[in-house]
Order: C-alpha cells, then structure tokens, then sequence
C-alpha cells in the first residue's frame, strides 16, 4: 500500500469510521480529482455506497455549492471535501451536520501532505490537541507575543474550545483534515499579529502586520501587496469579514511551513488567529469566508499556563 492509499485509508476508517452500506460523498475540484478518486476507492473499500463528484470553482456563485451538490451533502450519510474553495464555513456543511450528517474537508490538500501529516502519531497527537483545547476552554484570556513583532490579547471567557484530533465518527461530527490543533472562537481581541503565512496569500519574505481593535480586523501592513490583498478578500464580504474568528494551536510534529495555510496551521509550536466566519467553530458570526494567518516562533499564554515559548512546546502531553 502506497503512502497515500494509507493515508487515505486513515481519513476513511480511523478518522471518518465509514461503515458497510454508509453512502459518501467526496467533492472534488479539478485539482484534486486524484485524491477524490483515491477517497472514493477507500471508501468502497470500507464498503461504503460513495460517489466522486467534481466542482470546479465559481467566482459568481462564490463559496456555497450548488443546489444539487448542497442537497447531496444532506443527504450522504459522510460527505468528504478535498476541493477549493473550502466549503468548512458553509450553509451546506453547516446544514448537513445539523442534520446528523458528519465528515470534513481538505480545501487545498496535496498528496504530500496527506501522506506526511496523517501519518503523525495519532495518541501523541490526541494528547496534544485535549491539552491545549482544555486550557482554552477554561482560560478566560490568551496572550500572545512572538520575535517578528506579534503582540496581542485575547478574550476567551464562556467560549468552549474543540480539540481537532481527527474523531469524526460520530453523528453530527466536522473537521479540517489534515487534522492537528486544539482552536476556539474568541468574543474579542485587541494588538498586533505579525504573521508569516497568510491564507491565499501564502508565505511572506517580511512580516505582515495586522491591527486588531475591538475584536475586529482594523489594518494590515507589510509585504509589498499581500497586507492589501489578504484585506480586499475579507472586505468582499462585507465588514463581518473582518471579525476576529478563531485562535488556534498546532498539535501536528509532521506539519512543516509551506505557505499552504491547510498544512501550516497544524504545524507543533505555531499559533494562528482566522477572520472571518466563526459561526461554525462556536462563535457567532456567519459569513462566506474565513482566513488564517500562522503566527511562527510564538510564545503564547493561556490563563496563567505557559504553552508556548519562542515556539518550543511546553505542555506535558504528548
């Protein structure tokens, strides 16, 4: 067996547990038909009734699929999405596992990368994300500071946080795969993040740097055009757009920094701070984006425990 049938094999029959007579669905963009063909091959495989359908991207008709392909994800038992744009934050998903649909999507997955981080020591792993999902869920504030210049507060108080281990087994159950960081929706932050990676941007040689005010997105700087595009992309959504939706932290030791933000938010040591939609992941904004930017060498506080120091992990588990 290949590394990527294994890996495949790991989404399918660990992470998505399809059963024998389970109808899948896999969503697909033109390209990823591969690994949408390879999901499709491991689902029979568990004997699942599962269907490859194809959906190249549509600027017009922006983040929500089509009406059919909607009316598919309510009706699969387990929907899998390796497709761009990410269909994490929308109505359809939303919809689907409100009904008691589960499954998850891999928006801009590669081969190499499904092979590499999936084969990551799932107990470690599982070990890492609780801990940290933990403290942020009881933690009523996290700070973060980091070498580039990142120097925020967040307020966490009354917000759960989700440990993003790769269970989704049960009804009803979501998730990002490649799997690897614990994650909550702040209700407010205020201070500067310089980042490193920033969603459909990718890498950056310089630092950009985002002002955050009032629990919102108030400027971004730096890096030639990538601070204007990153804030052209959320403001096409309006001013909920630039809603500070999620703080998170890589649990993954097989991540590594590629500028694919799939990948580079799950790496072990690094922090990442989404606007956007928050709907989904326990806050309460709803709106067709959300993008990530990845915080590299952080040192990050949750309440009074330590998590963090200039990238090293510091917590027991795993």
């Amino acid at each position: 067996m290949s590394e990527l049938e294994q890996a495949v094999a790991t989404v399918v029959r660990r992470c998505l547990r399809v059963r024998a007579g389970e109808t899948v669905l896999v969503v697909a963009d033109p390209a990823s038909t591969a690994i949408g063909e390879a999901l499709l091959a491991a689902a029979r495989d568990a004997g699942g009734d599962a269907v490859l359908t194809i959906l190249p991207p549509n600027p017009a008709r922006g983040t929500e699929p089509p009406a059919p392909v909607a009316a598919a994800f309510a009706a699969a038992d387990v929907f899998i999405a390796p497709c761009l744009p990410s269909l994490s934050h929308t109505s359809a998903r939303k919809r689907a596992c409100e009904l008691g649909r589960r499954g998850a999507t891999l928006p801009g997955v590669t081969a190499d990368m499904l092979a590499r981080l999936m084969s990551t020591d799932f107990d470690a792993l599982t070990a890492r994300c609780r801990a940290v999902a933990a403290l942020l869920t009881d933690g009523d504030e996290a700070r973060m500071t980091c070498p580039r210049g990142t120097d925020v507060l967040l307020d966490l108080t009354g917000r759960a946080a989700i440990s993003d281990e790769g269970d989704l087994g049960a009804p009803g159950a979501f998730g990002n795969l490649p799997c690897g960081e614990g994650f909550v929706s702040p209700i407010g932050g205020e201070g500067t993040i310089a980042t490193s990676s920033l969603g459909l941007v990718g890498l950056t040689q310089e630092p950009v740097l985002l002002t955050v005010r009032d629990g919102r997105l108030a400027d971004a700087a730096g890096s030639g055009d990538a601070a204007q595009q990153f804030l052209a992309t959320l403001d096409a959504h309006g001013p909920l757009g630039r809603n500070l939706a999620e703080l998170g932290v890589g649990t993954n030791d097989r991540a590594t920094l590629t500028g694919n933000i799939l990948e580079d938010e799950k790496i072990l040591g690094t922090a990442h701070i989404a606007f956007g939609a928050s709907a989904g992941i326990g806050g309460t904004v709803t709106v067709p984006v959300h993008l990530d930017v990845v915080i590299t060498e952080p040192t990050l506080w949750i309440g009074g425990t330590p998590v963090l120091d200039g990238g090293r992990w510091l917590l027991d588990a795993g």
